[in-house]
């Protein structure tokens, strides 16, 4: 791959993995519409490698203090704080995990592929997040999570399973109907990226372990790096942002992006 395109494909990840905008969506957009060869497998785990890393920096204290509750919870224990956030955390992942599965498993998930499909979910899931933001009270910070809430997510996160979804976009709607205040709806959804993203890397590293080459893992660590960049620079841009602005913007882009698609898919 040429260095533009890995950093188009670093830069598409990066910046729209945590907005609620759909990276997933996107990066099946830049074949569809450009004509420039898929990235490939081996790109895929790389960027994600490169997001994760961008989120657990930001989210360090909270990584780490999720991380020092494990202990706690394998031993039955949830009354440390962090015990209760790693358990939340792993309630959330399961249906995404169950359900990508299948999905792979099937053959479904390349089925839904397509610049409609993508259309459909950017602008549907849009309207369904400005309604979320606008219409639900602000009344829980992030630390009010519960095992509940994290069941309820962790349905919604499995949604996103469909491109042009956003995996952001829906936790961020299912925190704001719970109630939970727009930072702290969005911290959530960033959290339950990290054990996510490392379930799909996994996934789709075992895949591509066997097949790797010394060219293919250069091209991985350049688009690794950008897409870090990128992610932490998203992350900042959004949490700032919503100190005084809503989701609106976010929605606006998407109910705009999905028109477009639309019109080019069935014309």
């Amino acid at each position: 791959m040429s260095l533009l395109h890995l950093l188009l494909v670093a830069l598409i990840q990066g910046l729209t993995e945590f907005l609620p905008v759909s990276s997933s969506g996107h990066l099946i957009l830049l074949p569809n519409l450009t004509g420039l060869q898929d990235q490939g497998q081996v790109i895929d785990v790389a960027v994600h490698v490169g997001t994760l890393g961008a989120v657990v920096l930001y989210f360090w204290q909270d990584v780490k203090l999720a991380v020092a509750g494990i202990p706690h919870l394998l031993r039955g224990r949830i009354d440390f704080p962090g015990a209760g956030l790693a358990l939340c955390l792993v309630i959330a992942t399961i249906p995404v995990v169950i359900i990508g599965l299948i999905l792979n498993l099937t053959g479904l998930d390349d089925m839904m592929r397509s610049t409609a499909v993508i259309g459909w979910t950017m602008l549907i899931f849009g309207l369904v997040l400005y309604w979320a933001d606008k219409y639900s009270p602000e009344r829980r910070p992030a630390e009010f999570w519960n095992i509940r809430d994290a069941i309820i997510m962790g349905l919604w996160q499995a949604i996103a399973l469909i491109p042009g979804t956003s995996r952001s976009g829906i936790t961020i709607t299912a925190a704001r109907r719970l109630g939970y205040n727009r930072r702290g709806a969005a911290k959530l959804a960033m959290l339950m990226s990290i054990p996510t993203i490392l379930a799909s890397g996994v996934l789709l590293g075992a895949e591509v372990a066997v097949t790797a080459d010394a060219a293919a893992a250069r091209d991985g660590a350049i688009a690794a790096v950008f897409a870090f960049g990128a992610a932490l620079f998203a992350l900042w841009f959004m949490m700032k942002l919503l100190k005084s602005v809503s989701f609106t913007p976010y929605v606006i882009y998407r109910v705009i992006l999905g028109v477009i698609l639309l019109v080019i898919a069935y014309s």
